[in-house]
This record gives structure tokens, C-alpha cells and sequence, in this order.
């Protein structure tokens, strides 16, 4: 059954029956020997984009990254009426077209090639009308539907117009109005066609401002992927249109490839190595983001087939290309399917890939789409991932370019990709897994996910600050009665910090100053000083807290500051501010003198696991021991002053 994954309301489908003789082959070789490549120059097949991401976030450049070896791709040509298709440098193999049987022959008496194996004919695709989707039978639940359709769920997110909905529904808006809509980043589609997406008026800015810089037809082998079928032009126009008050996408300032790797009149496993061609061509071009509406369990060939127990990430060629693809850095986005109220009922793969974010189909409301289909994998993970708005998505009208209606996890994953990308946008500095885990934990089931929608319908804004947060750091010391504080927080102008304050003598917190953010959204270091010397005995508890314009704030951050019992006449003292503790053991150190002090932990049977010596000044200071490395118990502090103990406290780790 073919898995191109889409209840698709687009008119008047066409049958198509065909039957040939099986003629394309998938040749796989035993390794990379003789190859003229490097690793040690990578810059031969790896753009400076794609090298940058790997710098980034530590990726290494292995043998996988090595093209298929020449040799080897020539020999296989070279041995009859042969014609080579796509290679697949991280599988290691190659697709050919021949009913040579003394070249198949030929071919697998090389030393170098592991098998040869028969996996699609080719069927003639111009008896097809190519304005046409797949035949009826090959589609899941198809309704009527008109351009003149319009939602029902207006929202009062006028800019967005029909597709406020889907937007609204991850806080979207909130990444869009604070500048983040994809600008700089490259998202990859790989899907079964892109029709008229040259001519329709949904991709006129996108045309406009040069943001598709790569096409590839893995099916035909060409660079025109415009003529094919329109699923993977719905799909695009998801994330990229900028339609202003009609219908505006996801990601519609970034930048995209379209690779045309599905074959809609076939299903074959040549179609998942066209998938790991594509994934390729993505990473060679440093693509940040792949969305793929594609999934894979039954084939044409029955000896094709897949099992329940195959979706374990591990088996099919999609899958393991897909997990190849997050390891080279980029995050697929994968349609989990539309079998949910089919016999099969499970994600199809790639869906059950490890290392991506598997997509579930939920209307504007949150309500799951009956076809979305079930997690989890046949090894127990959850899949799908997260949901987005897939039932009664709006989509892009083949004929029109206008906003219609369409069902399916194919417009959930697209949906869902370009949010995701510009989320990423503004955390560059985090990898895919950073990008995918804040996600997941932004979403409305994070803490009890399930089978139907994973961890839950995400909330960007969440996410947002979940990384924003992750990325920010603070320091604090007391040096004669000043007490410093220390941040990096990353910000803009739509945003200010606000340290707010209070003694141990007020009953709340009082504003203690402000800083406004300046343009660009960056990593800014900004420190506070306070006055100690009026402060009276007790503890100064701060406040760092983040206003994000009217829209949100939050706190980053609380720390307490041991204020002396009198600045100009400090005492001799240890205590520890907190404990219990969780991770963070504060511990209060006050001297009257300038003083060698030494600190030693040790166990509950005496071994020690942490030594520190330090030159404390007249005044108080807390020393913020991380524990966090270290198991649930009890442990001793030791404190030294000029070589002597002055204290042993007891310490106990949750």
C-alpha cells in the first residue's frame, strides 16, 4: 500500500494498473577501498555550511561521509547495458537500471559487491496525468472538497489568515513576532512532487527572495521536480507561504531544498534508498531541518514487505538512514502515518527511527485525527514524538495556490518542521537532540506521554524559554560589603532583565534595577553590584527574572547573599544556607581577616570527593559546591581556616 502519507481533499484521482518486469536493482558493496577521497578533506564533498554544523555542535567526519567509491560505481556500470540511478554513500550502495542478465551476472562476481538485488520495475508514468495524486486505492480516506473552503476556527491572528489555526495552536506567533521565521536557516523537503510550485501564487515570495536553492528529481534524475505530483507542494506550503491575510507557513523566511524521492506509482524499497539520496544531498548541503511525509510498511513485491516487529528503528533502510542523518546533525521531522483505523495501526517507518521527531495529526482544538496512526515501536519507544494540526490542515490548492482544507500526518510533519526551525533559529548553539528534547518537554503531555500523540501538542513559547534558560549563567561573590552578580543571559531589545531584591527583614521583593535589552537576539553579560554596608543582619535574597514585552516573563534564576552581621565589623563563621540539598550545596563562609581557608568533602565511609583552596577576603561569600555528579547520601563538609578546622558539617544529598 503506497505510504505517502496524506488524506488529501483535492478532487478527481485517476486509476493505475500496471505490472512489469522487475528491472532496477540495488547493488551493495563491502566497503570504501581505493577511494579518492578523505577524510582529511572533507571540503571535496561537504559544503562549508554542512563543515561549520559539524565544527558546531563536535561532530566527527567518518567513513560514511566518503563518497561511494568511483571504482566501484564505474566497474558496475562498465559491466553490460547498465545505467546507474543514485548512489547512497552512507549505505554503501548504489541503484542500477538493466535487463542484462550477463551484467547482473558480471556484477556479483565482483570482490567488492556484497548483492544484487531486484527491487522495482519501471512503470510507464506517462500514461499518468502529472497533475494528478496518487490512484484511489493508493489514498486513505479521500473526501470532496472546494477551494472555497474556509476555516471555521478564525482566529483574531489576522496576519496569518486561514492558517491562524495551526498556527495558534503551538504559540507559533510568539516565535514570528520576536523576528524568528526561519531567516538563515535551510529546511529540506523530500516527498513524491512538487507540482507548479515555479508558477503558483502560494511560493511568489518565496520565489521572489531566492529561498529555494536546490532541486533534485531522485526519481528521473533531473533537476525539475515542478511537473510531478502536487503532495510534496501541499506539504511545502505549510512552512513556506507568505500569503499576508490569506495564508502564511510555519518557517516563511526560510530557505529550502525540494528532492523529489518518492515514486507515486510504484512502492518499492528503491524509494527509501531515493530517501537516504536525498537525506545526503541535504547534508552535503549543510540543511538544518528535514520534513518528510513519507512512510513505508507494505510493497508492491510482497517479499518487500515489513512486520510490526521491522518498525524498531532498526531494520528498514529509511530508518536507518534517518538516524544517519540526525548523527550528521540535521533533525528529520518523519510523518508517523495514517493507518490509526486500519489493520496496520502502527507508525510506519522511518517514523520508528530512534533519533527523530515522529509527528502525530491533531485538529486546531488538540482533538487527535482518528487515522493518525499508534506508537509504539515493536521495541517499546514512544512514538509518535509530539502532534501537530493535521486534521482539516490548511494546505495549498494545486490549481489555485489558495488555502484549502487536507487531513493527514503528511501536513502535521511539515507544520510542525517549520516551527521547530524556528525555534533552532534562535538557539543555534544547541544540537538536533537539544532542539528535539526542548520540544518534547514543552508539549502538553511531557510528563505522561502516550501512544496516540507521544509527549503532548508542543508549546513554542515554552520551548523557548525551556532553551533560553539552558543557555543562560550566573556567578555571584562578596568582595568588602559589594556583593556581585554575574550574568549571561541571552536577549534583545523586546526583553529586559530584572534583578529584583530583598533583605531578610521585608516581606517582599522590590524591583533593585533593570536592564533593557539591546537589537540583536545574543548572548549578553551583564553584572550588578550591591551595596552590603547598610544591609541589616540576615540573608539578601535576589531574583533574576526575564520580561519578554507584555507577552510572558519568567525567573531565570534566585541566589541568597549572606549579608554580614555588620559590613564594618565582620565575624567568624560557617553555615550552610540549604540542606537538604538537590545538586548545589551553598555554603556561607564569613571572616573577620583575610584568611587561607581549605574545604574537603568526604563520603559517608570517608573517602574524600572534593578538595578546594581558596584566599578569602574580610567579608562573607558562598561557595556554590556542585554536587550534582555525586549519588543521593550523606557526606561531610570539612572546613579549614589557616590550616586549622573550624568546622565539620553534616551534608545530605536528595
Amino acid at each position: 500500500m503506497k505510504k505517502i502519507l496524506l488524506i488529501l481533499l483535492l478532487g478527481c484521482l485517476f486509476l493505475l494498473n500496471a505490472k512489469a518486469q522487475q528491472t532496477r536493482y540495488i547493488i551493495k558493496f563491502k566497503d570504501k577501498a581505493t577511494n579518492p577521497f578523505s577524510l582529511a578533506n572533507p571540503n571535496a564533498y561537504l559544503s562549508n555550511r554542512a563543515l561549520q554544523r559539524r565544527a558546531r555542535h563536535n561532530i566527527i567526519i567518518d567513513s560514511t561521509d566518503l563518497p561511494v567509491t568511483p571504482r566501484y560505481i564505474d566497474s558496475v556500470r562498465l559491466a553490460g547495458n547498465v545505467s546507474i540511478l543514485n548512489a547512497s554513500k552512507w549505505l554503501n550502495q548504489v541503484t542500477i537500471r538493466t535487463t542484462d542478465p550477463l551484467a547482473l551476472a558480471k556484477i556479483n562476481s565482483f570482490s567488492f559487491v556484497i548483492s544484487a538485488v531486484a527491487v522495482a520495475s519501471k512503470i510507464n508514468e506517462q500514461a499518468i496525468p502529472v497533475n494528478k495524486i496518487l490512484p484511489s486505492e493508493k489514498i486513505n480516506n479521500i473526501e470532496p472538497c472546494s477551494d472555497l473552503d474556509k476555516p471555521t476556527e478564525l482566529t483574531d491572528l489576522s496576519i496569518y489568515g486561514s492558517s491562524g489555526g495551526q498556527i495558534k495552536l503551538h504559540k507559533g506567533q510568539f516565535l514570528h513576532e520576536h523576528g524568528f521565521k526561519g531567516e538563515g536557516m535551510l529546511i529540506s523537503v523530500l516527498d513524491g512532487g512538487f507540482f507548479h510550485y515555479l508558477t503558483l501564487p502560494t511560493f511568489d515570495s518565496a520565489r521572489a527572495n531566492n529561498q529555494i536553492i536546490n532541486v533534485w528529481d531522485f526519481v528521473d534524475n533531473n533537476n525539475s521536480v515542478d511537473e510531478d505530483n502536487s503532495h510534496g507542494m501541499s506539504c511545502f506550503s505549510t512552512i513556506s507561504a507568505n500569503m499576508p491575510g490569506v495564508f502564511v507557513g510555519t518557517a516563511p523566511k526560510a530557505n529550502f531544498s525540494l528532492y523529489r524521492t518518492e515514486d507515486v506509482f510504484t512502492e518499492t524499497n528503491i524509494e527509501e534508498h531515493n530517501l537516504a539520496a536525498g537525506y545526503e544531498r541535504a547534508d552535503s548541503l549543510g540543511v538544518d531541518v528535514c520534513t518528510v511525509s513519507l512512510g513505508y510498511t507494505t510493497f508492491d513485491y510482497a517479499n518487500q514487505n515489513y512486520t510490526y516487529a521491522s518498525m524498531n528503528g532498526n531494520t528498514s533502510m529509511s530508518a536507518i538512514a534517518s538516524d544517519i542523518a540526525a548523527k550528521k546533525g540535521m533533525l528529520p521531522v518523519i510523518a508517523c502515518g495514517n493507518d490509526g483505523a486500519r489493520p496496520w495501526r502502527f507508525v510506519a517507518s522511518p517514523g520508528d527511527a530512534d533519533s527523530v521527531m515522529t509527528v502525530g495529526a491533531v485538529d486546531t482544538f488538540g482533538i487527535v485525527g482518528s487515522f493518525s496512526s499508534y506508537g509504539p515501536t515493536s521495541n517499546g519507544r514512544i512514538k509518535p514524538n509530539v502532534a501537530a494540526t493535521g486534521v482539516r490542515a490548511v494546505v495549498a490548492s494545486p490549481s489555485t495556490g489558495l488555502p484549502i482544507y487536507g487531513n493527514g500526518t503528511s501536513y502535521a510533519t511539515p507544520n510542525m518542521a517549520g516551527l521547530t526551525t524556528c525555534l533552532w533559529q534562535a538557539f543555534p548553539e544547541f544540537n538536533n537532540m537539544a532542539i528535539l528534547d526542548a520540544v518534547q518537554r514543552a508539549a502538553s503531555n511531557a510528563n505522561n506521554p502516550n501512544d496516540r500523540v507521544g509527549y503532548g501538542i508542543p508549546d513554542m513559547k515554552k520551548a523557548f524559554v525551556i532553551l533560553l534558560k539552558k543557555s543562560y549563567a550566573q556567578t555571584n561573590n562578596i568582595t568588602n560589603c559589594n556583593a556581585t552578580i554575574k550574568l549571561n543571559v541571552k536577549f534583545d531589545n523586546s526583553m529586559k532583565v530584572v534583578l529584583e531584591r530583598k533583605q531578610s527583614s521585608e516581606i517582599n521583593f522590590s524591583i533593585y534595577k533593570t536592564i533593557n535589552g539591546t537589537v540583536n537576539f545574543t548572548n549578553k553579560s551583564i553584572s550588578f553590584t550591591d551595596d552590603l554596608m547598610q544591609v541589616t543582619t540576615g540573608a539578601v535574597n535576589y531574583r533574576i527574572r526575564l520580561d519578554i514585552a507584555a507577552d510572558t516573563s519568567f525567573y531565570l534564576d534566585s541566589l541568597v547573599i549572606a549579608a554580614p552581621l555588620n559590613c564594618t565589623n565582620p565575624t567568624n563563621f560557617v553555615q550552610l544556607k540549604e540542606n537538604p540539598i538537590n545538586n548545589i550545596a551553598p555554603l556561607l563562609i564569613s571572616r573577620a581577616a583575610r584568611t587561607n581557608m581549605h574545604i574537603s568533602i568526604v563520603n559517608a565511609v570517608g573517602q574524600s570527593i572534593y578538595e578546594n583552596s581558596f584566599i578569602q577576603n574580610v567579608g562573607a561569600q558562598i561557595k556554590a559546591i556542585n554536587m550534582q555528579a555525586f549519588s543521593a547520601g550523606i557526606y561531610y563538609i570539612k572546613v579549614f581556616a589557616d590550616n586549622k578546622k573550624i568546622e565539620t558539617l553534616k551534608l545530605v544529598k536528595r
